[in-house]
Order: structure tokens, then C-alpha cells, then sequence
């Protein structure tokens, strides 16, 4: 069997590398989603110079397509022998067209495909939501003037080691008002272990900050040449502005930063009905579609 293990902060120096020169679209492919949200995705492993993800649950073994670079077959071979010998049924997570396509050619006729419409990701040119040019998000250009015109004294502050108590603070008043549930406290654990190894996992982030208090903040990590990865935004939502003004001023801190990037992953909805209403609004400019694979003569 494979030599899987439960991810740790250190793990980003073997892992960041091999998941940057892939240049893959989707979050799944990010060390801080991997290690964040262990909880849901399950252990990491190299396997024939890509990397993997393990989740084992009510007799299944789901993987996370391979990532990295040259041949994947002998990867997809060695996830899928792994499997047979736990004496349990093999799926592949993360599957995205091209890949389909891919295990279609590989494979001809072995895999079923079932979308996974909660793990789509939403992605957005860096410039759709630095500017908000367009007809399309004249609503949030309003909110953000709102914002503006009703706190004045507002300002943003970058995340530091030495300020991160000050987000802390606020994203346990947040958790306050809203109902826990299971999804809630698998958040709040990723969120905690990106506090906690804030610098370690090479975060960024930024606080909106009125009358001394925090009042929303995000938090994000590069993927790789082109993408990046909006892990986490928190904001009151009786602000009426909050959301539209962190969201716009993070992107445009990011852009500075990170010059090449070309788009922003704001990772999928969850199925929670708000978050997906609130994504949408945004109007992505993809989409990106996800398969669960399963193997046909395993049915």
C-alpha cells in the first residue's frame, strides 16, 4: 500500500512545488486546501513524482486525481492498486473535462462520471474583480460606494503575524451569530490551522478595519503562475458593503503583489444556497466543472 500520511505545515515544501509546476485551475490542487481542510479531503502521498489525496469512507477510497508532471498513468495505476489492496472500491475526485477526456482515452469504457456540482469552483479574471468594470457588476460597484460613503475612516491593513489575534478575534464573534452544524466546525478548524501557520504556508491577507474593529478580512494563497486561491473571507453581514469592499480590495492587493497572476479562484460553494447566490453574483468567468470517477465493474 501507499505510504499516505495526515498533512502537516511542513509537508508545504515538498508539496507547493509539484502542485505550482502542474498549473492546475481547480483549489483541490493547493497545498493550503489539502492541509486546511484534511478533515474533508483526508491524507497526502507522493506517487510517482504526483500528488495525491486520500479519503477513506463507508468502504471507498477517494482520490484525488494525480497531479504533477509527465505520465500520470503509472500514478493512476498505483492509486488504483492501492485501493484493491484495502479491500475497498475506487473513486477519483477533482475531475475536470480535460481529464475526463484523459481517462476516457486511457481507459475506454472503465469509468463512469458523476458531476459534482458543490465542488465546482468559481474563477474570475484578476481585472473582472479589481475594477468591477462592466454592467454586469454595477451592484457591487454600488455597494463598495455605499461602503465607502458610510464609513468614511475606513481603511485596510495587511495581515501580519503581529495583527493576526485582531482576525481571530473577529471570526470567533462571526462564528457567535450563526448557527453551528457540521460544516461550520469543519471551517472553523481550516480556518484555524491557516491562522495558526500563517506564515509557515506562506499566507496573504487583508483586514478592513472601521472604528478600530475589524469588520472583514480575506486570506489567500498563490497556486501557481497564473492562479490564485481565495481560501477565506469573512465579513458582518449587516455591514451593508462589507463583503463587496474586502473582496475588491484583497483582489487589488493581490494584483500588486502577484503581477503575472491572471485569475482568481474563489473555490466552490459547498452547496450552501447563500454562499452559492453570492458567488454567482460575481458572474464567473468559469465555471470549472468537477467528476467523481468511479470504476464501471465496481457498480
Amino acid at each position: 500500500m501507499l505510504n499516505f500520511h495526515a498533512p502537516s505545515a511542513k509537508d508545504y515544501e515538498w508539496i507547493h512545488p509539484i502542485l505550482y509546476r502542474a498549473g492546475l485551475p481547480g483549489a483541490d490542487y493547493t497545498f493550503q486546501s489539502m492541509y486546511f481542510w484534511e478533515c474533508y479531503y483526508g491524507e497526502v502521498a507522493e506517487v510517482c513524482g504526483h500528488v495525491t489525496q486520500r479519503l477513506s469512507q463507508d468502504g471507498v477510497s477517494t482520490y484525488l486525481y494525480p497531479a504533477g508532471n509527465g505520465d500520470v498513468r503509472p500514478a493512476l495505476e498505483e492509486i488504483m492498486q492501492d485501493a484493491k489492496q484495502r479491500g475497498e472500491k475506487f473513486c477519483l475526485r477533482g475531475v475536470t473535462d480535460d481529464r475526463k477526456a484523459l481517462l476516457e482515452t486511457l481507459y475506454p469504457g472503465k469509468f463512469t462520471f458523476t458531476a459534482y456540482r458543490d465542488s465546482y469552483d468559481y474563477i474570475y479574471t484578476v481585472e473582472e474583480l479589481t475594477e468591477l468594470h462592466g454592467k454586469k457588476l454595477q451592484a457591487k460597484r454600488n455597494h463598495c460606494n455605499r461602503f465607502e460613503q458610510d464609513h468614511p475612516d475606513a481603511r485596510t491593513e495587511v495581515i501580519t503575524p503581529e495583527n493576526l489575534a485582531l482576525c481571530r478575534e473577529m471570526v470567533k464573534k462571526w462564528y457567535e451569530v450563526h448557527e453551528r452544524n457540521e460544516q461550520i466546525e469543519q471551517e472553523k478548524t481550516a480556518i484555524s490551522r491557516a491562522f495558526d501557520h500563517f506564515e509557515a504556508v506562506h499566507m496573504d491577507g487583508l483586514m478592513l478595519i472601521d472604528n478600530g474593529e475589524v469588520i472583514a478580512f480575506s486570506m489567500g494563497a498563490r497556486m501557481n503562475e497564473q492562479y490564485y486561491d481565495v481560501c477565506f473571507e469573512k465579513a458582518y453581514s449587516a455591514i451593508n458593503g462589507a463583503y463587496a469592499m474586502i473582496n475588491r480590495e484583497f483582489s487589488r492587493m493581490i494584483a500588486e503583489k502577484y503581477p503575472a497572476l491572471e485569475y482568481l479562484n474563489r473555490e466552490d460553494d459547498m452547496g450552501e444556497p447563500g454562499l452559492r447566490k453570492a458567488k454567482e453574483s460575481y458572474q464567473p468567468t468559469l465555471l470549472l466543472a468537477k467528476y467523481n470517477a468511479t470504476l464501471r465493474e465496481e457498480e
